[in-house]
């Protein structure tokens, strides 16, 4: 289905720009959706990425005349805001595209302590979200109107927990992660309960609070470093693991690094270097997979946006065209219709994997490991549920 959505749609080499700019006529405005992601703040690249991916599937549904609605055809215009990062400016984000803007629905957030702040909003107005990216199983419990493109952090953990133990045979592990986090604690607790259950120890189980302000890991890495670890997870996002990585090898610990989707930013290279060098993360997608479709989306990103697509950005465009699916089966901007119709979303093919929401709205899907070698990420293995 997603392919013959490509075929029609078109990947073409020219974009609108911009989001919730005036880039199409006043007559062609009519359906509006909201957008959410960190455009400022140390998760910028997140935010940046997902948006981009969000705007082409939009675009390329403008370009080929919107979306038909009620048996008129309705361009899509984006509001988009800035959530910085932190949940009380989500939840700001959230009130002004529902209250003022009066979207249909929203795209968002990226960060799970930022959906967890917005979804109950949303739940509350009955206006459907969808994150692209946010993980914890708790943002989707919130209510019938949340859902997300992306798996969620039990089977992340398990499937990074399951590599340790099984891939790289290795049986004791520490783990370092920001215990203010919803997204990090979670994931910190999956792996720890996957690793003891398949026989593994966890030697050292460190926390910090706020990996936005915290910059000397010495006292954490010290502990971790005398309990003899044969393996580090870092539930974390790519700024603090890159400070992470740096200042353990600083200190001698010379043992392989893992990680979550927090990694999946071209920074972390840039800013950890050969310290995150040979590190493993799970993620959603991979630009180096073979597949026709990929390809024509890599192209098509590299194109406008001069870069390579990380895996937010084609979550960022695989929500948006499964919000996109929805509107197109409601044939309506009614608020109980389009949430009946993304509930009803089966076998649809996507950049990351084919969708079908299971009873709390999260797809089932299969995970993406990548390995950094020589300054990349290259794809490892993929995983399935």
């Amino acid at each position: 289905m997603f392919k013959k959505m490509l075929i029609m749609f078109g990947i073409v080499g020219v974009f609108f720009s911009g989001c919730g700019k005036k880039e199409i006529s006043e007559k062609e405005k009519g359906l509006k959706i909201g957008l959410v992601a960190p455009m400022t703040g140390g998760a910028a690249t997140y935010g940046v990425s997902t948006k981009n991916g969000a705007m082409m599937a939009i675009e390329m549904i403008n370009n080929e005349g919107g979306i038909s609605i009620n048996g008129v055809n309705q361009k899509i215009e984006c509001m988009c805001e800035d959530d910085e990062g932190r949940p009380e400016s989500a939840a700001n984000a959230y009130r002004k595209l529902i209250d003022q803007d009066k979207v249909v629905a929203i795209i968002g957030t990226v960060m799970s302590k930022c959906s967890l702040a917005g979804a109950p909003i949303a739940q509350s107005a009955g206006v459907v979200m969808i994150s692209p990216t946010s993980t914890n199983p708790q943002v989707t419990l919130v209510g019938d109107y949340i859902f997300r493109a992306c798996f969620i952090d039990p089977f992340q953990g398990t499937v990074m927990a399951n590599f340790a133990y099984n891939t790289l045979a290795k049986r004791k592990a520490s783990v370092l992660f920001d215990n203010g986090n919803d997204y990090n604690k979670g994931l910190a607790e999956f792996f720890k309960a996957q690793f003891e259950k398949s026989g593994g120890k966890i030697v050292a189980y460190e926390a910090f609070t706020d990996e936005d302000k915290t910059q000397d890991f010495t006292p954490q890495l010290t502990k971790i470093k005398a309990a003899s670890p044969d393996v580090l997870f870092l539930p974390n996002y790519y700024s603090s693991v890159a400070l992470v990585a740096k200042q353990a090898k600083t200190m001698g610990i010379e043992i392989p690094l893992l990680g979550g989707d927090g990694w999946d930013s071209p920074e972390l290279v840039n800013l950890g270097g050969k310290a995150v060098e040979d590190g493993y993360f799970s993620t959603h997608f991979s630009k180096d997979s073979p597949d026709q479709e990929i390809q024509k989306f890599v192209k098509g990103y590299q194109t406008k946006y001069g870069c390579a697509p990380d895996a937010l950005a084609a979550l960022g465009y695989d929500a948006t065209l499964i919000l996109i699916d929805a509107l197109k089966r409601a044939q309506t901007t009614d608020k109980n219709a389009i949430r009946d119709a993304l509930a009803q979303t089966k076998d649809l093919q996507v950049l990351s994997g084919k969708i079908t929401f299971d009873e709390n709205r999260n797809p089932v899907k299969s995970a993406v490991i990548l390995k950094i070698e020589e300054g990349k990420p290259i794809y490892h293995s993929t995983i399935t549920p």
